[in-house]
C-alpha cells in the first residue's frame, strides 16, 4: 500500500489524513478489519510530526472508523453501516457546496443536471 499524501494548506493536516484512509476503504484498497500502519510508522512514511499522526489516529478512533486492540494495532472498523454512513457523509459536504454555489446562481436543477451529464466524463481525475 502506498501511503503518499500530496497535503494541501486549507485542511488540517491530521484530516486530511483521516480522510486519505477513509477514501482506501471507500474505492476498497483497504480492507475492513486491515491493520494500518503504526503512528511512528505513519509519521516516518509521510515525514509528518509524530503528533499530527496521533491527532488522526485519536479522531479515526473517535468517530469509530479504527479501534486498536490494547496499544497494539490499530484496524479500520468491521462495521459496514459506518462504513457506508462515512462514505454518504464524505460524498454529502462537496455536493452540498456545489449545490449552494448552482442555487445562488439561480441555475434551475434541469440545467444543472444537463450540465453535470455534459461536464462528468471530461473531468480527469
Amino acid at each position: 500500500m502506498d501511503y503518499k499524501i500530496e497535503f494541501n494548506s486549507t485542511v488540517p493536516i491530521y484530516i486530511q489524513i483521516a480522510k486519505f484512509f477513509q477514501v482506501k476503504v471507500f474505492i476498497r484498497e483497504l480492507s475492513l478489519g486491515e491493520v494500518i500502519p503504526s503512528r511512528r510508522e505513519l509519521s516516518n512514511m509521510l515525514a509528518v510530526n509524530l503528533n499530527t499522526v496521533q491527532k488522526a489516529y485519536s479522531y479515526m478512533e473517535e468517530i469509530g472508523f479504527i479501534y486498536t486492540e490494547k496499544n497494539k494495532y490499530s484496524r479500520i472498523t468491521d462495521d459496514e453501516v459506518l462504513i457506508e454512513t462515512l462514505k454518504k457523509n464524505y460524498i454529502k459536504e462537496p455536493l452540498d457546496q456545489f449545490i449552494i454555489a448552482m442555487k445562488s446562481l439561480k441555475i434551475p436543477k434541469e440545467k444543472l443536471l444537463e450540465l453535470v451529464e455534459d461536464y462528468y466524463d471530461n473531468i480527469d481525475e
